[in-house]
């Protein structure tokens, strides 16, 4: 019965949970119950880094489709029902023939071990990979922020902020007298000396193959610097294993004791910074969104207290980028001027669906049998494709995707390494709640 104050009929339900909230307690509850050798996994990463070939090319992959494919996905039906009509019932003629080093990026994207299988004998196996296998296999080494989406509970006390740099996301291994970063894309950006350890061959530095670091950075161009956001590696302790906390703690007190701050020389090429780290509370937040940094800020950064080092995508570390902070928050040309539609990249899948990085992928289409057999040489799973947002864009009911209206473009550049993630799409339609949440700061 209702009491006196309770007027009859009112039914009191417990705040909902977010399917991104829903997530983050998961991704907890699994780093509680399962732990990984991730001694041995730096251990191998650091060797794999200097030993494995790179090829030189850097050109984006080109599949000169001769007409548009435009993908319909039929409102108001089921996700499972969703299907894909093409403008025209085939393509005119073959696609060119690919260089050499393409065909072995698509084989590559077949055979290397995917983020569950790096450890352990994914590991043996990637130390003798080559060429474009090894770059797939770099490419799998990062840990991927999804993005905000809503507001984590405890934010201020168990959260914490960066304002992330513009520039190249890259890992910097320093072993054997030398250091070199590679891209997201698992391709070379720099060989060079450096003071992390073992990171030059100097009369004064010594070490041995079991003494390496390995770092989280993003390269920014405009004072040719390596901003540091998180340590995975310190002399060959592995920190993978260790929460947000403590390794921001290292990163903070082990540094800058190495000389790696210090300003470009013979035998440190790059200076190295780290990145300032704020607790989410109000004069933290504002002073990661809007206070003076020395570098171009490309959004924030919000890493888990909690959070293990884990590899791939992980809604323990999340992303948040708007106008105000971020000059890239909308896609933009090779001339930086923003398109009349926004584009995402899916991956396409064993079954010819499309679909996002997230695991499991969150599908968002399905793509015509009969061109997918026309163009079977080259369409095949793994395969990263774009594909422009028509005026519909996303539809979301209780955190599924419902309507996607997407029209396809063609091959994603070789540049791109992954997906988009389902939280990269639907990050704008939630910016008005978060932006009221900004504006009580």
């Amino acid at each position: 019965m209702a009491g006196p104050h309770a007027p009859a009929g009112r039914v009191h339900k417990r705040n909902t949970i977010s399917d991104q909230q829903k997530r983050r307690e998961l991704a907890l509850k699994r780093q509680t119950e399962s732990r990984r050798d991730s001694q041995q996994h730096a251990r191998r990463l650091a060797a794999s880094a200097l030993s494995l070939s790179s090829s030189s090319a850097e050109e984006p992959a080109e599949f000169n489709f001769r007409q548009e494919e435009k993908v319909h996905v039929l409102p108001e039906q089921p996700l499972d029902e969703l299907t894909i009509t093409a403008v025209n019932d085939h393509v005119d003629e073959d696609l060119p023939p690919q260089a050499k080093e393409e065909e072995e990026e698509e084989e590559a994207a077949s055979t290397v071990p995917n983020w569950k299988r790096l450890d352990g004998a994914g590991f043996q196996e990637a130390t003798k990979l080559k060429g474009a296998r090894a770059r797939q296999w770099f490419a799998r080494q990062l840990m991927l922020p999804e993005w905000m989406l809503d507001i984590p509970p405890r934010l201020n006390r168990e959260w914490y902020v960066l304002p992330r740099p513009a520039g190249k996301r890259c890992l910097v291994v320093s072993s054997n007298g030398t250091t070199v970063s590679r891209l997201r894309n698992g391709r070379i950006l720099h060989y060079f000396p450096s003071a992390l350890p073992n990171g030059a061959r100097t009369k004064n530095v010594a070490g041995t193959g079991h003494t390496f670091c390995i770092l989280d950075c993003i390269f920014h161009e405009a004072d040719q610097s390596y901003y540091v956001i998180d340590m995975i590696c310190w002399r060959g302790y592995s920190l993978y294993d260790c929460s947000a906390e403590f390794r921001f703690f290292w990163l903070n007190s082990k540094l800058a004791e190495t000389g790696a701050c210090d300003p470009p020389s013979t035998y440190h090429r790059y200076q190295f910074h780290v990145v300032p780290i704020y607790d989410c509370d109000r004069a933290g937040l504002q002073d990661a969104y809007n206070g003076p940094l020395p570098y171009i800020r490309d959004g924030l950064l919000f890493y888990n207290r909690h959070a293990h080092y884990e590899l791939g995508l992980t809604p323990l570390c999340l992303v948040w980028k708007d106008e105000n902070c971020s000059q890239y928050f909308l896609d933009t040309d090779s001339n930086g001027i923003v398109p009349t539609q926004q584009h995402v990249v899916l991956e396409l899948q064993e079954d010819g669906t499309v679909g996002t990085i997230d695991d499991p992928p969150v599908i968002l289409a399905n793509m015509p049998r009969q061109f997918l057999q026309q163009n079977e040489k080259h369409l095949k799973p793994g395969s990263l494709l774009r594909f422009a947002v028509g005026d519909q864009g996303l539809r979301i009911i209780d955190g599924k995707p419902i309507v996607a209206d997407v029209h396809f473009q063609g091959a994603a550049t070789r540049g791109r390494a992954f997906a988009d993630s389902c939280s990269k799409q639907f990050s704008r339609m939630t910016r008005k709640k978060i932006q009221l949440w900004r504006a009580e700061w």
